[in-house]
């Protein structure tokens, strides 16, 4: 979409409405904001400013080979999700403040909500949040809601890092506290609000659960399970028992794209709808009988009192929503789980291989993602990168986080494993 550019003659009226001779004269008021030099290149023209913000692009490096999961996964998006989303109708859709002239925009949103029911096992989801980061922290405001006067938060086993700094600037603020547990030593009591636990966890452990619930029970807490890979589930069964379920679902319809745009997810028990972030689509039916989409829920700032909100600052993300609606109705049931067993197989590749060539799995359960142990392993990640590698995360100083999706065919995963032993014999990792 082109950028229609005013002409003087409407800048000149607007100077004129307003009362300035010039534009600068606005910019004079903001504390001499123009008083400093920010050797800014002179405006140019639409091939020069292409080929200038171009030349930023080429220092961006590619790699063949992706082996990093971390929370955001290297999947192969099929191009007619791109193709669909960019439909107009598809492509400028973002809050329907006007439903009942928003049909289109209401079906894809509750379609949405009704995958991620399916695969989370939650009686309800809302129509997306920013990110599975900020999905985790509404989930404790959540909790704060339900449980009133209660203002702690415990942490049960591997919570991914990034998941916990967003939840400690959300909590920073409301006087709560934040303990970390043990996951098969959980120690609660009634003064917790919930109990806050990843599947698989940061280190790609597949934990069971069910213990936390019983433990939640015994001193009326809420059970909150966060996953930053919803693509899992198509192997692993879901906690159908937790009170919510959130996380990251960018792993279907929508690119890495350097670090995002990504997309939360938020899924509950029906009882504690209305304490639910964000807003709610439902399924009804017009005056004359026609199957018809409204919003059911819309506690948001937007749309009620601010003091009243569930939520001041979620978002419905509609585009990658619609983007993870769209890839996930061509996989339908038995692609979604074609897709994790693969993801798996490839893992489970990956592991043996490893282990022949010496290097030890830390996991005794995993979906796509495990830890690996390798000697001075910052070295060897920064090694690999040279050779165009993208070897994984650093999970310490001696082990690795390494990720495998459909994208690592057999021969790069071989590659790997060959690239890690020749790093570890390297003059420069040494």
């Amino acid at each position: 979409m082109r950028y229609s550019a005013l002409s003087n003659n409407d800048r000149l009226d607007m100077m004129k409405t307003i009362g300035i001779n010039s534009v600068d004269e606005i910019y004079l008021q903001q504390n001499g904001i123009l008083s400093n030099s920010f050797n800014l290149p002179n405006h140019k023209g639409e091939l020069e400013t292409l080929q200038y913000i171009s030349s930023f692009a080429e220092k961006n490096t590619a790699f063949k080979h992706i082996f990093a999961g971390y929370g955001c996964y290297n999947h192969f998006v099929p191009s007619s999700v791109d193709a669909i989303i960019q439909r107009s109708e598809f492509l400028t859709s973002y809050t329907p403040y006007q439903p009942e002239v928003s049909q289109g925009t209401l079906q894809v949103i509750f379609e949405y909500q009704s995958f991620i029911c399916a695969m989370t096992g939650m009686d309800i989801s809302n129509a997306s949040l920013y990110d599975g980061q900020t999905a985790c922290a509404e989930a404790a405001l959540m909790a704060f809601r339900v449980k009133k006067d209660r203002k702690k938060v415990c942490i049960a086993g591997l919570l991914h890092p990034d998941y916990e700094k967003v939840l400690k600037t959300y909590l920073s603020n409301l006087d709560a506290e934040i303990v970390h547990c043990d996951i098969d030593n959980v120690k609660i009591t009634n003064e917790y609000a919930c109990v806050i636990t990843q599947l698989p966890d940061f280190a790609g452990n597949i934990n069971n659960l069910e213990n936390i619930r019983n433990i939640c029970n015994e001193n009326d807490a809420m059970m909150v399970v966060v996953n930053n890979e919803i693509l899992a589930f198509g192997m692993i069964e879901p906690p159908k028992y937790a009170d919510i379920i959130c996380g990251d679902a960018s792993s279907l319809g929508i690119p890495l794209s350097f670090g995002g745009p990504l997309l939360g997810y938020f899924s509950c028990r029906s009882e504690f709808v209305r304490q639910m972030p964000g807003r709610v689509c439902g399924v009804t039916k017009d005056a004359n009988g026609t199957r018809s989409f409204v919003l059911t829920l819309s506690a948001r700032e937007q749309h009620i009192r601010r003091d009243k909100a569930t939520s001041n600052i979620c978002s419905n993300q509609g585009l990658c929503a619609t983007a993870f609606t769209v890839h996930a109705t061509m996989l339908g049931e038995t692609g979604y789980k074609n897709l994790a067993l693969r993801n798996h197989i490839l893992a489970c590749k990956l592991y043996e291989n490893l282990t022949q060539s010496g290097f030890s799995v830390k996991n005794n359960t995993f979906f796509n993602e495990f830890v690996f142990e390798c000697s001075n392993a910052k070295a060897v990640l920064e090694y690999m990168e040279s050779q165009g590698v993208l070897g994984g995360v650093l999970f310490s100083a001696n082990e690795i986080l390494v990720c495998v999706t459909e994208m690592n065919a057999s021969e790069s995963i071989a590659h790997y494993c060959k690239m890690l032993v020749e790093a570890q014999k390297s003059k420069k990792v040494a």
